[in-house]
């Protein structure tokens, strides 16, 4: 059945409980309600977050299972419910974990792109009405953050979809949904990287690899790219990283060895991986003296301990959320500049495979062999 107004069965990843692996399943999805879009997915990243839910648990706050996870997609418009105004079907779009409704209070405030509109319900994995589009079994199944990209069609707020342009190739462009927008912005609009500063980035998996690529696009003089993993050296600097440290290859810790390479601190720091104590590093890596550290990987139980000299000399502390963009508005000018060859975006892509293949996804992330891989429907 694939017909507007009426329920889709397709395929999709459902996680029954925390721990253990997706499993594919016939479910059912249903028509949009009003101010709602439904989206043929045909391609999806996968994220670190994706697989930190499902099996690390401890350092995430509990979301409701089973759940449909995936959340850096892109698709075209299949149909649209009452309302909808702003995409129509046909139309190639890319769903957002992020809303910008262009009207609540924060929207209006050029200083956040934290949209309020349906928050507490997507974070709680349903639409606006309290329910989610998708069951399986007879029974509900949870959008994660209200997206669910790991099925072959998904429904969204109408707030939560933006249109791209008619050529985008959605293979490459659906990673402007979640790790290359927010690592690039995390440089170019939390940090605001100056030109000819010296940087030092922490993680090198899509989000520190993006976050290169935006104090490159700043025109940082010096970009340091950090990981213990040393195969990732040579592809930091396709993005234009102009050194690289491993923490391993130092008895020091990475904070000291970073000072010393930049006399006496970076000018700005992004911590992308997630780890409190690699935190602590990226602040104390940067200047005293006017330094900003932007904290851009996802953890959400540990504790951040800080020394206040660590911050009381002058150093600034940040934290950004899908690199600062609003949302709707930014991420067709992303796919625009990427068109034009302005962002890279194949690079990132080292791996291709299909839904029924998403476990493996998952494996090649936490091995180091991936940076990306893309699951094609």
């Amino acid at each position: 059945i694939k017909s507007d107004g009426t329920v889709i069965e397709c395929k999709a990843a459902v996680a029954w409980e925390p721990g253990k692996a997706l499993s594919i399943e016939e479910v059912k999805v249903a028509p949009p309600k009003a101010h709602e879009v439904r989206i043929k997915i045909v391609a999806s990243g996968v994220c670190h977050s994706d697989w930190a839910y499902l099996y690390d648990v401890a350092q995430m706050k509990p979301r409701p299972f089973p759940l449909i996870l995936g959340h850096e997609g892109a698709g075209i418009v299949e149909s649209v419910g009452p309302g909808v105004t702003k995409v129509s079907k046909g139309d190639k779009v890319i769903p957002l974990f992020l809303p910008q409704c262009g009207q609540c209070e924060r929207c209006l405030s050029p200083k956040t792109n934290l949209c309020t509109k349906d928050w507490d319900k997507t974070q709680q994995g349903v639409l606006a009405d309290g329910t989610s589009r998708i069951t399986c079994k007879n029974q509900q199944i949870y959008q994660f953050i209200g997206v669910s990209t790991f099925s072959e069609y998904t429904v969204v707020p109408e707030d939560n979809v933006t249109k791209i342009h008619p050529d985008a190739p959605l293979d490459k462009v659906c990673l402007l949904g979640c790790g290359v927008s927010t690592g690039y912005g995390a440089a170019v609009n939390t940090g605001k990287v100056e030109s000819g500063s010296t940087c030092a980035v922490f993680g090198l998996g899509a989000v520190g690899l993006a976050a290169v690529m935006g104090c490159k696009a700043a025109g940082a003089s010096r970009i340091i790219a950090v990981d213990i993993n040393p195969d990732k050296s040579e592809i930091a600097k396709t993005f234009g990283a102009t050194e690289f440290v491993n923490p391993k290859d130092h008895s020091k810790p990475i904070q000291e060895v970073l000072r010393e390479l930049s006399n006496g601190g970076v000018d700005f720091s992004l911590e992308c991986v997630g780890n409190v104590g690699v935190m602590r590093a990226a602040v104390e890596a940067c200047s005293p003296a006017g330094g900003i550290c932007v904290i851009v990987g996802w953890i959400e139980v540990e504790e951040l301990s800080l020394a206040p000299l660590d911050i009381l000399l002058g150093r600034t502390l940040k934290g950004t959320y899908f690199g600062g963009w609003k949302s709707v508005e930014a991420v067709p000018r992303l796919v625009q500049d990427y068109m034009s060859g302005k962002l890279l975006l194949d690079e990132f892509v080292t791996h291709r495979l299909t839904l029924d293949q998403v476990n493996q996804a998952f494996d090649h992330m936490i091995t180091g062999k991936s940076i990306r891989t893309v699951i094609e429907m």
